[in-house]
């Protein structure tokens, strides 16, 4: 192996770790920096093998955001977005055996920039928003494009907070909330990504050298969300998700 191939590889597994580190400030509440994840993967590996490598990186985290989230939110609404959200999850996974790889990259840029342009309408006309989001099609939608964005990119996590954002939940109970729905449905996805081989032996051995950034990502983000006021956190997913819906759409 020469000079330059060590390069590749080096810089390869840096851009990896820092994917895995926006992993874990996703699950410590940075939901929208995920999308800075699923594009770094994405690039890395392709649209549907990043897939399954990221799946076991996202379930280690679940298993240590969980606790550290526990005392806040409850399983009420994750109960209530579940049937939605598995019917998402088989639509997603019966195209995602089928689509292309561009058309992965796209599905999930569009389905992001959507609860953006969902986003903006609530600044724009709260009275209006108010009522759409105490409708129990805002609820049913809500858990289909999740289950949907999440079988085919891991990438339900700025649907789902935009939701409990429109639902007026605080910062600390919408990370809660958040920990316990996708310890659920990361862990039911799981079979279903081995039987279209997204998820090997190799992928996994790659996992093992990228969990300590998961680590640092949650608890470190754990420590930084306690001092961001609730309007820049956000502000915060909002950005986060533009850029990446973009991203992924166009180019």
């Amino acid at each position: 192996m020469d000079g330059w191939e060590m390069d590749s590889l080096l810089s390869g597994h840096v851009l990896a770790l820092l994917a895995a580190l926006c992993i874990g400030l996703s699950k410590a509440g940075f939901s929208g920096i995920s999308m800075v994840s699923v594009v770094l993967f994405a690039d890395l590996y392709g649209p549907k093998a990043s897939v399954g490598l990221a799946l076991p990186l996202l379930i280690a985290a679940d298993l240590m955001a969980f606790p550290a989230f526990a005392k806040y939110g409850s399983w009420r609404p994750v109960w209530k977005l579940l049937l939605p959200a598995l019917v998402g999850i088989a639509v997603g996974w019966w195209v995602l055996g089928g689509i292309s790889e561009a058309s992965v990259r796209r599905s999930i840029g569009a389905c992001v920039l959507l609860m953006v342009a969902l986003q903006v309408f609530r600044q724009w006309n709260p009275a209006g928003f108010d009522r759409l989001a105490g409708s129990s099609r805002f609820s049913v939608g809500a858990g289909v494009l999740g289950g949907f964005a999440t079988m085919l990119a891991n990438a339900a996590g700025p649907v789902i907070q935009f939701y409990l954002m429109a639902k007026k939940v605080p910062k600390m109970e919408l990370v809660g909330i958040g920990a316990r729905f996708f310890l659920l449905i990361n862990v039911l996805k799981l079979p279903l990504n081995a039987h279209l081989s997204l998820v090997t032996m190799d992928s996994l051995r790659q996992n093992l050298t990228l969990l300590p950034a998961v680590a640092l990502g949650i608890f470190g983000g754990k420590a930084m969300l306690r001092h961001v006021p609730q309007r820049i956190f956000e502000q915060m997913i909002v950005i986060f998700a533009v850029f990446a819906g973009f991203r992924m759409l166009l180019w």
